[in-house]
């Protein structure tokens, strides 16, 4: 976890307050967060009414009342889920890890079909540095460079034990540029998370 003063965390509640600006109803909303933690929505300033996470990790155990969470792929949804009563869908930096276009166009998909409102976040591909490995320029590598920065990268926060791990991990990022941001929400407001003047992320938003 970062340090209260760290500039990830910086961001994060800066985040957070745009999302309740974004939404003022949020604390007696119903969310489903598509790929989110326990871990977050515990340590958040706000709380909603209700949260449903569903992540591709094993879900946690003793959670508030207020507060669920599902094994499940936001991609392919069973229709328990789909069929849900939310106000909101919440999904930060997932749809860049989805893999490929077929599979962001099923995630958007399920955002739509969940709720009339939503808040996506990803990161932007043309922003200078990437975020995941904190390596400027490293998305526009070859693949061949992108494994071998994964590899030896000196911020990189776990090195990958061998090339291998190293290439499955760079195959599961694709960052995403506005256009296919907005055509996966084409309804939203597509807001744009700045750092040193430039783009950072994207925030897909729709409040009504």
């Amino acid at each position: 976890m970062d340090a209260p003063d760290s500039f990830g965390a910086r961001y994060r509640a800066r985040r957070w307050n745009w999302l309740r600006k974004a939404f003022p109803e949020l604390e007696r909303m119903s969310v489903i967060d598509l790929g989110g933690t326990a871990d977050v929505w515990l340590r958040a300033p706000v709380r909603p009414a209700a949260v449903h996470i569903v992540n591709l990790e094993k879900p946690p155990e003793g959670l508030p009342d207020w507060l669920r969470a599902d094994h499940g792929d936001a991609c392919e949804l069973p229709p328990e889920i789909l069929a849900g009563d939310y106000d909101l869908v919440i999904s930060n930096s997932v749809l860049e890890h989805v893999g490929g276009h077929a599979r962001r166009q099923r995630f958007a998909d399920a955002v739509h079909a969940l709720a009339e409102r939503h808040w996506v976040q990803t990161p932007y591909r043309y922003f200078p540095v990437e975020p995941h490995w904190v390596c400027p320029g490293m998305q526009f590598l070859p693949l061949a460079a992108r494994v071998t920065v994964a590899r030896h990268w000196p911020l990189v926060h776990t090195p990958p034990p061998d090339r291998e791990t190293a290439l499955r991990s760079v195959l599961d990022i694709e960052l995403l540029s506005r256009t296919e941001m907005r055509a996966y929400f084409p309804r939203s407001d597509i807001l744009s998370e700045r750092a040193a003047g430039l783009t950072k992320s994207m925030i897909a938003v729709k409040t009504t």
